[in-house]
């Protein structure tokens, strides 16, 4: 750990601040600012020369003003000769945007992936990306982490024996498969219809919820939109009014949290690599990737320690 130089941007103070005690390491000197007219500027304020440097900043919401600074930060530890820039990035923005729905239209996650690495980013470590196949769009490595363990660890207690796991769509079957396994309960997954660019539709439900309680997961919420609609879907047909929602990323923007207790969700476990709601709404419950983040860095740096 001894040549190693933890950064943070403003991104996420909270899990930063929470990864440098796991680690035992003072976070460096890295201070940013913006002039009045919303440019960034970044000062590392104490030496990164021949050091390897992991620069703690998800890009989440406002995501275009967090990755810019995370890009100038990486670029500051580039141009003051750091031996090597790992991103730590829990939540990749722009991750929806893994492909073209059309002809005239980008591919935003590559776009920011060639960024990243315009910029000087080494390595990117991530958690549980929106889909896998964003990791090729980089040269450098990716390495993504698994939150569902330690979310397990944290429903263990809260989830009745007659519960099963619902996937929301036919996307998150693999991700809802895992939680099932670890939590031992039944699978579920409700099948939809697209009714326009906008709207889509439940048309049926794999699996028996009557009677039994529901356990909802997805990698991220947003607004919550798709959770309250699986939700009606599922009181129609007869699960038990006992909601549990899980997620990696909870965004909760535009009053979701409200829109899912509203929808009769309960409780609502979602981990620290976005920061948390200024207000958290009752029954939310915050479980730190810090940890695991922090086991992988230590690993890391022993391997380049050992390397070099």
């Amino acid at each position: 750990m001894e040549r190693m130089t933890l950064l943070a941007g403003t991104a996420n103070p909270v899990l930063a601040a929470a990864l440098a005690r796991e680690l035992g390491v003072e976070l460096g000197g890295c201070e940013v600012r913006r002039f009045p007219d919303g440019e960034v500027d970044v000062r590392l304020t104490a030496s990164v020369r021949r050091r390897e440097v992991f620069v703690v900043q998800p890009t989440c919401p406002p995501v275009n003003d967090h990755l810019v600074e995370l890009l100038a930060v990486a670029d500051a530890c580039r141009r003051s000769a750091a031996a090597r820039v790992v991103a730590v990035v829990p939540y990749y923005g722009y991750a929806r945007s893994d492909k073209r729905h059309g002809r005239r239209e980008p591919i935003t996650a590559s776009l920011v992936a060639g960024l990243m690495e315009a910029a000087g980013i080494d390595h990117v470590l991530t958690v549980d990306l929106h889909t896998t196949q964003i990791e090729g769009f980089f040269r450098v490595p990716v390495d993504t982490l698994s939150a569902v363990p330690v979310l397990c660890e944290a429903l263990r207690d809260r989830v009745p024996a007659d519960a099963v796991v619902v996937a929301p769509d036919a996307g998150r079957v693999a991700l809802a498969t895992e939680y099932a396994d670890l939590l031992d309960r039944p699978l579920v997954v409700l099948h939809k219809r697209r009714e326009s660019g906008t709207e889509t539709r439940v048309t049926h439900i794999v699996g028996e919820v009557r009677g039994r309680a529901c356990v909802l997961v997805d990698d991220m919420i947003s607004t919550g939109g798709t959770i309250v609609e699986s939700v009606g879907a599922l009181r129609d047909a007869g699960a038990r009014p006992d909601f549990t929602v899980v997620a990696t990323h909870g965004l909760l923007l535009r009053d979701a949290a409200a829109r899912l207790a509203a929808a009769g969700v309960g409780t609502l476990v979602v981990t620290d690599t976005v920061p948390p709601a200024p207000s958290p709404p009752p029954g939310l419950h915050v479980v730190s990737v810090a940890p695991i983040l922090a086991d992988f860095i230590r690993r890391t740096a022993a391997e380049t320690r050992d390397a070099g």
